[in-house]
Parts: structure tokens; sequence; C-alpha cells
């Protein structure tokens, strides 16, 4: 009996924890349009875990794909679908991203 006390413990726990992490993100959506990424600056609190959300909507640009240089990430914008970035906590700044080939404006993550 007791040890089924503690798992039941350890799970309700470990549920809490996600919970309490989820509270915690910051959730961006961008979307990518004819006209780039909109919005193409946002601002985050800093220390906070933060996670991009990025549906391309548009056939119409080169933005197949979104790079953050400084986090080195880069990933692929299927058409009409959400891609989820962790950025995880971030301190105050800013960050860059933009499209796979660096010929449409990007936008800006400002933390502060």
């Amino acid at each position: 009996m007791k040890n089924i006390l503690a798992i039941g413990f350890l799970i309700l726990t470990a549920w809490n924890v996600g919970a309490v992490d989820k509270i915690n993100t910051q959730v961006v959506e961008i979307s990518v349009t004819e006209k780039g990424f909109k919005p193409s600056t946002v601002n985050v609190t800093p220390k906070k875990s933060v996670t991009l959300k990025i549906t391309r909507k548009t056939d119409s640009t080169c933005a197949v794909q979104v790079q953050i240089p400084s986090k080195k990430i880069k990933k692929v914008l299927p058409l009409n679908q959400v891609v989820s970035i962790d950025l995880g906590k971030l301190e105050k700044g800013e960050i860059s991203f933009g499209c796979g080939m660096n010929m449409m404006e990007g936008g800006r993550i400002l933390i502060k």
C-alpha cells in the first residue's frame, strides 16, 4: 500500500511541475505571409521560457525555413502547419530571426 501511495505522489508531483512550466511559458504566435513575418517584432519577459509557434501561410515567399542564428536553430516550415520552437529562458536583449536564405525581412524578439 505504501508503494502505491508513493507512486501516486510521484505522478502527482510530476504532473504539477509540468503544469507550472506551462504557466510560466510565454507562447508567441508568428505567421509567415506574403509580407513577411507577422508580427515582425515581439516582446517577451526575461527569465521565462519562450516558445515560438510559427505558421507559414503562403507559398509565394522564400520562407520555407526559419532560422535563429544566435540559437543555432534552423527549422523547416511546412505550409499551413504550426512549427513549435522552444527557446528556453532568455536573458535581456534581442534575438533576430528570419528565413533560411536571409532573403526577406525577418523579425526580432525583444527580451525586456
